[in-house]
Formats: C-alpha cells, structure tokens, sequence
C-alpha cells in the first residue's frame, strides 16, 4: 500500500515506534485513529509525498509501534506522552518544525503535541473531533450510543481487556463496521491490516490505555490549559463528516474556537472515516490548506 516510503523503527521515550517515510518537500506528520494503524492513509500518502515529506507513525500501542506498560494514572498512554513519540519520531527523521494532518485518537495526540510544542507544529488539520474536554462535557444520549467504546474502554481491567481479546477481529469490525459507509469503505488490505495488528499481544490493554487516559490524566492536561487561558496560536483546520456523529451531537467550529486562535472548518460528505471515505476530498482540502 505504501511504495516508495522506507519503513524506520524509531525508539522512543517507552519503546519503538514504527514509521514510514516519503516523498519530497515540507514535512507533514500523519497520526491515525482508532483501532487503526498508519494504514489508514493509504489512499492519500502517496498523493501528498508528491508534494511533502510524509511521515507516518504507528502511535504507541497501536499497528507495529510497542505495547507500553501502563500506571495507575494511566501515564503512558497520557496524550501528552503520545506527543513526546510523535515529536522524537520527527526529531529523528530530522525535521524540527512540521506540519500535521490527523484523525481520531491520533488527531487528539496531535493536539496537545501543539499546545506543548508550540514550536515545533507549524499548522494542524484535525479530522472527525471535538476537543476531549468538551466532548466529556457535553455527552448525550445520543453520542453515549453512538460512540460506545468510550464508555466501554474506560472500564476497570480487565474486563473490556478480556472481551476485546476473545475476538479481535469482531471487535474491530463491530467498531469500524456500525458506522455511516460499513466496512465496504475500506480496502481489503487496509481491514486486514488492522485486523492484524489488533491480535497482537497486549493490544487490547494500550487500546483501553488510551481511552482510561482520555477520561482521566487528558482531562486534567486540557483543564489545566482552559484555566490558564492557553489556546493553540497555529493555524487550525478541522473537518468532520456530514453523516458522522461528532459533528451532528457538537458544534465542532465553536468548541474549537474556544480553544485556538484561528479555526477554520467544514463538513464533508462522508462519516468519520474521512481518509478512506472521500479521499479526493480530503486531498484537495490538505493541498490547500498545508504549505509546501
């Protein structure tokens, strides 16, 4: 899926990271979502790498990036420490200052990689969230059931650990599957990709990890910012799916706005998986908006 790029395994604060690497230009950092891995991109890296130097990550937990031992603060898979890989991932391929286009889990990483490294992210596209804060803040219904994996990941070990690991690959397909396009939006090679990667040993307890993090140690990490008044400086573009959930339960250009000083956005004619659901889409609004 990814010809052309070099695949490097970087080590990072708590393990190795894996990455991909391609293309010419400014550097612009991929992260992925949710139970994704890099593979995610492929319907748009090799279109960008003609343009930038695409660097691709698996973060950590996730694709073939270590499995972390977590705390009881949930630490390691703290966005904060998810930032510090993907800044020593970038460190190492040589680039100080970058661009970065994410989604999902890894669009939240890519968020407090900008609020903490102010200097080294130049501009940032999310894609398909809200800030974690708000979300939390203001779940519905609506949203509870729609997006059931918060909820359900969050839980104490090891019983989400346990009923993940007696099926992997239901789990990624009862996740991926259930939303706007099904599972028909992802290639055959990609699904398989993440079906693999989601049997891997201990892929289950950084998954829970994540989302543990997400509702503990990243609420007190965002709190802290919207006390002191912090608000990202770069430029933000965020974009969400027309027939996704997050951008019909929030208004995810207000909410934004209430965290960073020049938001722009808008909504695409897809759901939440925008990369492999309207890829044209997505790489006419990255040409335009990312520098090269």
């Amino acid at each position: 899926m990814f010809e052309g790029f070099v695949s490097t395994k970087v080590v990072g604060a708590a393990g190795s990271l894996h990455t991909l690497k391609g293309g010419r230009g400014a550097p612009i950092l991929l992260l992925h979502g949710h139970p994704q891995t890099h593979a995610m991109w492929h319907r748009v890296a090799r279109e960008l790498s003609s343009v930038f130097t695409v660097v691709m990550m698996d973060l950590r937990g996730y694709g073939d990036s270590d499995r972390v031992a977590s705390d009881a603060e949930h630490q390691p898979y703290s966005k904060r420490a998810m930032a510090l890989d993907a800044l020593a991932v970038m460190q190492h391929h040589g680039f100080s200052e970058f661009q970065v286009l994410a989604h999902d889990r890894g669009a939240r990483v890519a968020h407090r990689l900008a609020a903490d490294h102010p200097g080294a992210v130049q501009q940032l596209m999310l894609l398909d969230i809200a800030p974690t804060l708000a979300m939390y803040a203001n779940t519905s219904d609506r949203f509870a059931r729609a997006y059931w994996h918060w909820f359900f990941l969050i839980q104490p070990p090891p019983l989400p650990e346990a009923l993940i690991d007696s099926d992997p690959v239901r789990y990624v397909r009862s996740v991926m599957g259930k939303r706007h396009a099904g599972l028909a939006a992802f290639a055959p090679a990609a699904l398989a990709e993440y079906e693999r990667c989601a049997q891997i040993p201990g892929t289950s307890l950084s998954i829970c990890e994540d989302y543990r993090a997400s509702a503990t140690i990243d609420l007190v990490h965002d709190q802290a910012d919207v006390t002191a008044g912090l608000q990202l400086a770069q430029p933000l573009r965020v974009l969400w799916g027309e027939h996704g959930t997050v951008g019909s339960c929030f208004d995810v250009l207000r909410l934004w706005r209430e965290r960073a000083l020049n938001v722009s956005g808008a909504s695409l004619p897809c759901g939440h998986y925008m990369a492999e659901e309207a890829p044209a889409l997505l790489l006419s609004e990255a040409f335009q908006f990312f520098k090269p």
